[in-house]
């Protein structure tokens, strides 16, 4: 079995990825980890807070640690800026399966300094999309694919939640369209298909008299070449949290509430004609980090990597919309975890 490695433990790597790892394994199938899983973060004394965890302050330590860098699935669980620096480090360490937290890159540069990196080391990158393997996508996709409200025709999501104290406090995301907007872009790639980008807007985020530019909020707007019409908005200064889609078909409106947060893995659908169970149990993440476990083990490509790769390119064009400037690229940053 493949043994794990997190590379950064902040919210992403020590409050989601590593609550996967440690849960019981045998539940559902046969286990596809094995540990002792190793952290690996720079930060002084980040060894202290994460209790029962073996951690690292460098690639090289931990390239040390682990059984065999090549039977290791490495957790990248660092912001979307400088991430290029970080893979090649990994790469020059023997490490070749990834788990990539999403977005894939900051920028097209970036983007396409990683896709040359993935194909010159023979690299193996999930980039995490586990709304495309939760349940409730899974629903979704057999309304669209069998049509029984009619052709889809539009798409519209808001996610909305209040994020004051992260954004002021952490330079991991230049704007609000590399903080929720990557989850609901690669959903409705998965679902509606190829798009281009007709608008995009970022507003400022305002705390008293503090301000951090283009982390308010975010717009996108695309035309699919399967004709459908998508309008995606993120508020990251709402008062109340939701991750609601409606998927305007030609006879009904399908809504889809997918779960706000680790607290609760729940999710609701609600059918025009009523039908069907209302709330079910959606584990996303641990579905999805499953898949890529099993992925690795076999040697299959992520079945998503092109949807993550569209993702990016998207939202590297809705930031030049937007006027954002270009990522920092000085070097690699660990711990500030992800959205």
């Amino acid at each position: 079995m493949l043994q794990p490695l997190v590379v950064g433990l902040g919210r992403a790597g020590a409050g989601l990825h590593l609550k996967v790892l440690r849960k019981p394994a045998g539940n559902e199938d046969a286990p596809v980890w094995s540990g002792p899983v190793v952290g690996c973060d720079p930060r002084p004394g980040a060894e202290g807070e994460v209790p029962g965890l073996a951690v690292t302050a460098s690639v090289a330590e931990a390239a040390a640690r682990v059984r065999d860098p090549e039977r290791t699935v490495v957790h990248v669980c660092t912001p979307p800026r400088s991430r290029l620096p970080l893979l090649t480090e990994l790469a020059e360490h023997g490490f070749r399966n990834l788990i990539v937290e999403k977005p894939l890159a900051a920028d097209r540069a970036e983007l396409d300094g990683l896709l040359d990196l993935r194909r010159r080391e023979n690299l193996r990158i999930a980039v995490v999309a586990h709304w495309l393997t939760s349940e409730l996508t899974a629903r979704l996709r057999r309304i669209v694919r069998e049509e029984p409200y009619g052709p889809l025709l539009g798409f519209g999501m808001r996610q909305d939640k209040p994020r004051f104290a992260r954004s002021l406090a952490t330079s991991g995301h230049p704007t609000a369209l590399d903080v929720e907007i990557p989850h609901s872009l690669g959903l409705v790639l998965h679902l509606a298909g190829p798009a281009r980008l007709l608008d995009a807007s970022c507003s400022d985020l305002r705390a008293g008299s503090r301000t951090r530019p283009l982390l308010g909020g975010a717009r996108v707007e695309l035309a699919h070449d399967s004709g459908v019409h998508t309008v995606l908005r993120s508020d990251l200064m709402s008062p109340v949290r939701q991750r609601t889609a409606h998927l305007r078909f030609g006879d009904g409106t399908v809504t889809a509430h997918y779960p706000i947060g680790e607290e609760d893995d729940h999710a609701q659908l609600v059918l025009p004609d009523g039908s069907g169970p209302r709330s079910f149990r959606d584990d996303a993440l641990s579905a999805f980090l499953r898949r890529a476990y099993q992925d690795f083990a076999a040697g299959r490509p992520d079945p998503e990597f092109a949807v993550a790769r569209d993702t990016a390119r998207l939202l590297d064009e809705a930031k030049t919309r937007c006027g954002a400037p270009g990522s920092d690229t000085t070097g690699p940053v660990l711990g500030q975890g992800a959205a």
